[in-house]
Order: C-alpha cells, then structure tokens, then sequence
C-alpha cells in the first residue's frame, strides 16, 4: 500500500517536472527561433524590389553575353560579365542573399547557356572546373565585399548622426538653464517687489514670456529629435502629402508670431506630392523662418519657394536680413552652437541641427548660402520617391 501510495503521489510531481523541462525546451526553442529569424531578415532579406533588381541584372547579363556571342566566337568576356552583373546586384540589394545568389546561378547558367557544348551542362572539358571554381570564388567574394561595404557605410552614417545628436542634445540641456534662470528670476522679482512700478513689472513680465517662448521652442526641436531616433523611432512615418499644404500651415503658424514680417509665398501651379512626415518638415520650415528673423536681425521679408526639380521637390528660405559669416557657413548644421550665439545663450541655432537631422531621415539635403543682394538663403531637397534618395 505505501509503495502504491508513493506512486500516486509521485505522480503529480513527475508531471510538474515534465511540464517545467518541457517549458525549457520551449522557450529556448522559441528564442533559437526568434533570433534565427532575426538573423535571417538581417543578413538575408527578401523583398520583391530586390527579386526584381535580381532578375533584371540577369537578364541584362545574358542579353548583353547573347549579343557578343554574334559578334565574335570567343567567350572568355562571359564570366567576368556575369562577375559584373553579380557585383551589380550585390550593390543595388539589401544583405547577402541576392549577391550570392546572383554568384551560385551564374556558374551553371553560363556553363549551359554561353560555353561549348551549349545549351548543355558539362563540367568535363579540360580548365572548365578551374574556370567555373574560380568565377564561383571571385562571384561570392565581389558579393560579400559589396554587402560589407555597404554595411560599413551605414554603420559610419549612423555613427556620424548619434555623433550629432549627442553634441546637440549636451548644448541644448546646457541652454536650457538660461531661460529656466531667466524666467525664474523675473517672477520672483514681481512676487517679491509688490510695489514695484508697472512699466517694470510688465518689461520683467515681457522678458519671462519671450525666455518662456524660446523654450517651446527648444522643447519643440528635441521632440521632433526624438521622433526619428532611439526607442521612439517607431512613430516616425512618411506618407505622401501635398507640399503646398505643409508650406501653407508652417506659414500660417509662423506669421501668428511674427505678424510684423512678411511672407512671399510661392508654390508649383500643380499639386506635388511627396513622402514625409508633415508635422516634422512643418517644424523645418518653421525653424527656417525664424532663423531668419532672429539672426537676419534686421529681416522683415521672406521669401518662401517651393519648385519641383526633377525626382525632387525643394523648398527654400530666402530673408534680407544681413547675412551669415563666412566663417560659420560649414558649421552651421553640425551643432556648433558656440559659434552661432547671436545674444548670448538664447537663439543659438539649435533648430538648424534639427533641421538637419530630420532632412537626412526622410533621405533628403539642406544647404545654406549668403545671396548676393543681401540676406541668406536655406534650401532642403526631399525626393519624390520613397526609395530615393538626395545625392
């Protein structure tokens, strides 16, 4: 009876057992899963931009092999051709896979198709198996040499704007004492001299809310930092919208606070559609235009240019104020606030960086330049095309 009691209730304990070993094994089979597939969209995405881009430069291969085979008997071009095409695609696809891909089909479909006897696979004819080993070797080596390449390249952009963002967001919390400080000690002057005179009271007042609008408006810059880097990426979304209609409500928040300057909008007769996230290049724009007020010092006209060039749309920022130094052009988007102070600590030109960050997320180019008849101008491309990008 004990031994039979013992097995019943051992039994229930046996069974925990398994169903905690066997959870084990599960969980460490969904993890090996999850990052093998992690591993697999890294290095081996497909996509049907990129099969396309595959059978293109394939089929091009073996036009362009097709047409020399008219022209003379030798087929020695063919595999340095199909070297061409796979070094091509490796270029033009994401990861590994097509490049190798491109490598491991071009030795038999040049075996059959462009080498005696044709239309026939034959790997035994004298120097075949040296000369198809070697197109193989030099096709996967090309292929992952591209990828490499391109992986680097990214990996230095990337480097190249937390690079920026670091320099920009360690000024700005620096800048942001001075009109926390500032606001801070106005209102306590008016708290604390009741009987201070009116004209004071509101020039104190006056100094707090302009301290207190600059902050929005660095709070406002960081935000729009944020949406496009580090955990918040996600929210980052281009959809096509129409340019005129950004242009018109960056215009129509900006001329709520500047009433005194104007604004000479112009916008193509047609209505252009680009990708991007219009509450960001809003915030361009509206960074645009102030920077011209605030450092144009004495602007009081802007003139505000949307064209379409090409595969792009750009939109320029033009004042008649009195100009940027020649000095402090090339830094004027890196985040060298230093050298764009213009009173003090307050409108240091942060907003430029932020221009600049949000640009380069929607694959675009901003430049600046002094015009000749006085003033500055800031011009940004975005590409009309999700996939493309500004040179």
């Amino acid at each position: 009876m004990a031994t039979g009691g013992s097995s019943e209730e051992d039994g229930p304990l046996l069974k925990s057992l398994r169903q905690f070993y066997s959870g084990l094994w599960y969980n460490a089979g969904m993890k090996s899963f999850v990052h093998l597939k992690e591993l697999r969209k890294k290095y081996l995405p497909l996509s049907l931009k990129d099969s396309v881009i595959f059978l293109v430069a394939m089929a091009a291969g073996a036009f362009v092999c097709s047409l020399l085979q008219r022209i003379t008997t030798s087929d020695y071009h063919v595999p340095l051709i199909f070297v061409l095409i796979v070094l091509i695609i490796a270029l033009l696809t994401n990861g590994y896979f097509y490049g190798l891909l491109a490598a491991i089909v071009s030795v038999p479909a040049v075996n059959w198709a462009f080498t005696y006897p044709y239309m026939k696979l034959d790997f035994s004819v004298y120097g075949y198996p040296l000369t198809f080993l070697t197109m193989l070797a030099v096709g996967i080596a090309s292929s992952m040499l591209a990828t490499r390449i391109k992986e680097q390249e990214q990996l230095r952009s990337e480097s190249e704007r937390e690079k920026m963002r670091a320099n920009l967001l360690r000024s700005v919390s620096h800048d942001l004492r001075t009109p926390l400080t500032a606001i801070s000690g106005s209102v306590s002057a008016v708290i604390d001299n009741p009987e201070m005179p009116p004209d004071e009271k509101r020039e104190l007042l006056i100094n707090a809310r302009d301290d207190a609008d600059w902050l929005y408006r660095m709070v406002e810059n960081l935000l729009s930092i944020t949406r496009i880097s580090g955990e918040n990426a996600g929210d980052f979304r281009k959809t096509p919208e129409a340019v005129e209609e950004v242009v018109g409500e960056a215009t129509a928040k900006f001329r709520r606070k500047n009433p005194d300057v104007r604004i000479n909008v112009s916008c193509p007769e047609e209505i252009v559609f680009a990708p991007m996230d219009p509450l960001l290049i809003e915030q361009v724009i509206i960074n645009l235009l102030e920077n011209g007020v605030i450092h144009g010092r004495t602007t009081d006209t802007i003139d505000l240019i949307a064209e379409k060039e090409g595969g792009y749309v750009s939109v320029t920022v033009r004042d008649n104020g009195v100009g940027i130094e020649a000095k402090k052009l090339s830094h004027l988007f890196d985040g060298s606030v230093s050298l764009l102070a213009g009173d003090g600590n307050r409108f240091a030109g942060i907003g430029l960086t932020v221009c600049k960050t949000i640009i380069d997320a929607h694959g675009g180019r901003i430049e600046a330049r002094n015009v000749n008849s006085g003033g500055a101008e800031f011009k940004f491309y975005l590409p009309l095309e999700a996939d493309n990008e500004c040179p």
